[in-house]
């Protein structure tokens, strides 16, 4: 089975033993506290769930600003995007050694993790628009990822955590939120040893489901695993409930049985292209995946990079730092003439006529207005889930 990234073994920060746990838990009770916010809680629970291996909490300044330059901690682990604990104002943990971290997703602000301080660290503005710059190319604060990144504050809390619970995931997804140990226990226990990943924060169209289907056939995979990000999207991005159980329909009836495990991670999108893509890449062998998917502006949006910036990326990766290995996707549709989905980079002798697309603007008002999806472009069943979520949103205009 494929090596977790940067070790032997995986390193999850969640704190297994309940014993351990609960005394953990008291001690929070007397620690001085912080409310994180969502992007620093959704680093805990990817440390927590192994994911981000072999991370042992949040980076200090030195390792963030090297990782956002070079993709690589003062250490020489290759690492493509800086996991910081950023706050506005650490008054409250000042001069603290042990302090405990709330969560700002869950009623209450409940303790998610505690976190041994090892430094806190202001950066400075030049040292904000590098690392912005670099993990996003783009300063533009219309950009979603830039402006979370650059809203939540300027100083940095660095140092280990252990992990005391999952947020909102397990409880609002439980059958679909799964661990990197989770998922690498499942995949060994069926016996499969070429496992494609493929990354969605949507719904899957038939080009989507063609796309999975076209690389586990390349590669020759046991199975597949699709993997969706459970955590906060832009606005306008459908939410997880919808798209699990669209992408829930779409397998049961439309893959081989015992082909595809559905599961989820809780994170918060950053839209950084391809940085983020090869953080993908990351946490993916981290869970026993050997391939990736990378599909036409994987992890984009707008028009902030090119349709296969996030593959070219990888062409700067050896496998001395990744060992995973991406499927470059094309652009995938519908062929009237071969009558499949098909890359349509694999076919010359196609006018624009003889595929089926739709853009997402149509896409929408279509389902809103009750209308039927073209089957070509998505399954009906799907699209019944889809069209059930736009008119109960129309309705609420």
């Amino acid at each position: 089975m494929i090596k977790p990234h940067g070790s032997k073994a995986l390193n999850p920060l969640y704190v297994e033993d309940d014993t351990k746990r609960e005394d953990l838990m008291k001690e929070a009770e007397s620690l001085p506290s912080i409310i994180i916010c969502s992007a620093a809680a959704g680093n805990a629970v990817m440390l927590g769930s192994g994911y981000f291996n072999p991370l042992t909490g949040y980076m200090n300044k030195a390792n963030a600003l090297a990782v956002a330059k070079d993709m690589r901690m003062t250490s020489g682990l290759f690492w493509p995007t800086p996991i910081l604990n950023m706050v506005e104002n650490p008054s409250a943990v000042k001069d603290a050694k042990r302090i405990a971290l709330l969560d700002p997703n869950v009623a209450g602000n409940p303790v998610l993790a505690i976190q041994d301080v090892e430094a806190i660290e202001t950066y400075t503005d030049d040292e904000m628009k590098m690392m912005t710059e670099k993990i996003f190319a783009t300063n533009d604060p219309e950009h979603p990822g830039v402006k979370a990144f650059n809203t939540v504050g300027k100083t940095g809390i660095a140092g280990p955590i252990q992990v005391l619970n999952y947020s909102y995931f397990v409880t609002d997804f439980p059958e679909t939120f799964r661990t990197a140990v989770q998922i690498r226990d499942e995949i060994k226990s069926l016996g499969w040893e070429t496992v494609v990943a493929f990354q969605t924060r949507n719904p899957m169209h038939r080009a989507h489901e063609g796309l999975v289907k076209i690389a586990m056939e390349a590669v020759h995979a046991d199975g597949a695993v699709i993997h969706m990000l459970l955590g906060k999207l832009k606005p306008g991005d459908i939410p997880a409930d919808v798209r699990d159980a669209a992408i829930r329909k779409m397998v049961a009836i439309y893959f081989e049985p015992n082909t595809v495990l559905i599961t989820g991670y809780g994170f918060d999108m950053l839209y950084a292209g391809p940085r983020e893509a090869v953080l993908h890449a990351i946490f993916r062998q981290n869970m026993g995946c050997t391939h990736l998917i990378v599909g036409r502006d994987h992890a984009g949006v707008g028009d902030y990079y090119g349709a296969f910036d996030a593959q070219a990326i990888f062409d700067g990766i050896t496998k001395d730092d990744l060992q995973i290995e991406i499927f470059r996707g094309d652009n995938t549709a519908y062929s009237k003439k071969l009558g499949k989905v098909v890359m349509m980079g694999s076919v010359k002798d196609h006018t624009k006529d003889d595929w089926v697309f739709l853009s997402g603007t149509k896409v929408r008002e279509m389902l809103a207005a009750g209308q039927d999806l073209p089957p070509e472009f998505a399954r009906p069943e799907v699209a019944k889930i889809l069209m059930g979520y736009y008119q109960s949103e129309a309705a609420k205009k």
